[in-house]
């Protein structure tokens, strides 16, 4: 039985600044008494589930979350003959099925901002389909929705993102979904130093004659780092949560490793260009509880070949597991770049029954 599958990746970033604080500067963890790089999970998952793989490989079968699904359903109201009055209070009303929505402050000089929910929704495409339907006959009949109309909310539905990630709606908990995907925060292998960059702006057009100073001077803070990132797919919670789809649930598994691979969050990347594909990845599958391996890193890797080192210290602390509980999974495979094992392709064929 391969229930679960776990994903070990190891990623070297350049100089970047991912994940930033509320200060602007890149997220840090201590681990190990070292000071670490992070990259939280929900950077990560929003950066996946938003790129233009995750997009395409799942047509059709990826949600929006976002708090002004309201101002969508006046619009469409509006463009199909809707009065503004008639339009505004029945947006009010479809918003609220999917959660509260913010009280009329007339100091907010936007007239729309009352049809905006307090906290994000996210919304499974069928659940985007009997929206659009029940504004196109509210237009159409030109009376506002009765309760059964208003039952729009989907426990099954297809969107792989929330099958995945999950979803919280704090007023219907009923339809609420658990999370099939477990994403760690990724964290460097070794200790790492914030560094500060001190930049200039030339003004184009200054000759230098009055004034040889810079047109502008700035500073932003980086750092360089392996990260070590862990992810946990629980199959059989991604096929429950599709309504036993087990084609959209393999899609859906390779989809979001294909992009932990290759998608890097889009933080300061005009600044630094450092996006990054996975040079080790290690899948697992198997009926047996999940671990991560972030103990092989508690001490942090030292020398002059990190890679080499994080991927023995991998290996390394996988072994001790196993000898220790016993095998932890049933079967693995290993896409390595420095020895030029195996390949991502092979990977996703390993995982995807």
């Amino acid at each position: 039985m391969t229930r679960f599958v776990q994903l070990h990746l190891l990623t070297s970033y350049p100089p970047a600044n991912l994940n930033r604080d509320d200060l602007g500067r890149p997220k840090t963890a201590t681990m190990g008494g070292a000071q670490r790089l992070r990259v939280s999970s929900q950077s990560l998952k929003r950066a996946w589930r938003t790129s233009d793989l995750f997009q395409e490989a799942l047509a059709g079968h990826v949600g929006v979350r976002t708090k002004e699904m309201g101002r969508q359903v006046y619009q469409r109201l509006r463009d199909h003959g809707a009065k503004e009055k008639d339009a505004k209070a029945w947006a009010i009303e479809i918003a609220g099925v999917f959660g509260k929505v913010k009280s009329e402050d007339k100091k907010n000089t936007d007239p729309l901002h009352v049809l905006d929910t307090e906290q994000l929704a996210h919304f499974s495409p069928e659940e985007r389909q009997a929206i659009d339907s029940l504004c196109d006959t509210l237009a159409q009949r030109g009376s506002g929705p009765d309760k059964d109309e208003l039952a729009l909310l989907r426990k099954q539905h297809t969107a792989a993102d929330i099958a995945l990630f999950g979803r919280m709606l704090a007023n219907s908990p009923a339809y609420n979904t658990e999370a099939a995907a477990q994403v760690a925060h990724a964290i460097t292998v070794h200790k790492v130093t914030v560094e500060d960059d001190f930049f200039t702006a030339v003004d184009d057009l200054n000759t230098g004659e009055d004034d040889v100073g810079a047109g502008h001077m700035g500073e932003t803070e980086f750092a360089a780092g392996l990260f070590y990132q862990y992810i946990c797919i629980d199959r059989e919670q991604l096929k429950k949560n599709l309504g036993g789809d087990s084609g959209l649930a393999n899609k859906a598994l390779a989809a979001l490793t294909e992009a932990a691979a290759t998608i890097a969050p889009t933080g300061k990347q005009n600044s630094f260009a450092s996006r990054a594909r996975a040079s080790y990845i290690m899948a697992e599958v198997g009926a047996q509880q999940p671990r991560s391996l972030s103990v092989a890193f508690l001490k942090p890797v030292a020398g002059n070949d990190v890679l080499d080192n994080a991927i023995q210290s991998l290996d390394k602390a996988r072994n001790a597991m196993d000898k220790a509980y016993g095998n932890c999974a049933d079967g693995h495979r290993v896409m390595n770049l420095v020895t030029g094992d195996g390949s991502l392709q092979e990977i996703i064929e390993f995982i995807v029954e």
